[in-house]
């Protein structure tokens, strides 16, 4: 089973982990709004149509790769404050090796490989951020 969902709703993590369970091991990350900086607010855009394809082919190659009987994505878009959840990922495997090593593929892809753009808000001011030689160098450990 392959769930992503991309929506301006919160994310209910315990209905997002009860899909998930499955029988083995379940692994998950949940990201949170981030402060750094004095960011009062993170606004995030997408292409809609291209980023739940983009997260999709994620999930199937995640899926395909370790053998997973279930892997969601869950990511927010529009305006969240610091400390709200922004994005869910989940996988379900027989061994919680897979669905580590799954989940941790997933949330490094996504970070690099589905369209969003993020707006942050400092002392009423907006910006743009700009993509991470961190993220890529995390994304490329799986090629």
């Amino acid at each position: 089973m392959i769930r992503v969902l991309v929506s301006r709703d919160a994310i209910d993590i315990a209905a997002e982990f009860a899909r998930l369970e499955q029988g083995g091991a379940v692994a998950t990350f949940t990201g949170l709004v981030r402060a750094d900086d004095g960011v009062a607010t993170l606004e995030l855009e997408h292409y809609p149509g291209a980023t739940e394809a983009a997260l999709a082919r994620l999930a199937e190659d995640a899926t395909a790769r370790w053998s997973l009987a279930a892997a969601t994505i869950v990511h927010r878009v529009g305006p969240m404050m610091p400390s709200e959840r922004i994005v869910f990922v989940g996988t379900c495997s027989a061994h919680r090796a897979a669905a580590l090593d799954a989940c941790a593929f997933l949330i490094d892809r996504l970070k690099t490989d589905a369209p969003f753009w993020k707006c942050e808000t400092v002392d009423g001011a907006a910006r743009w951020v700009e993509a991470r030689a961190a993220d890529d160098d995390a994304a490329a450990r799986w090629s």
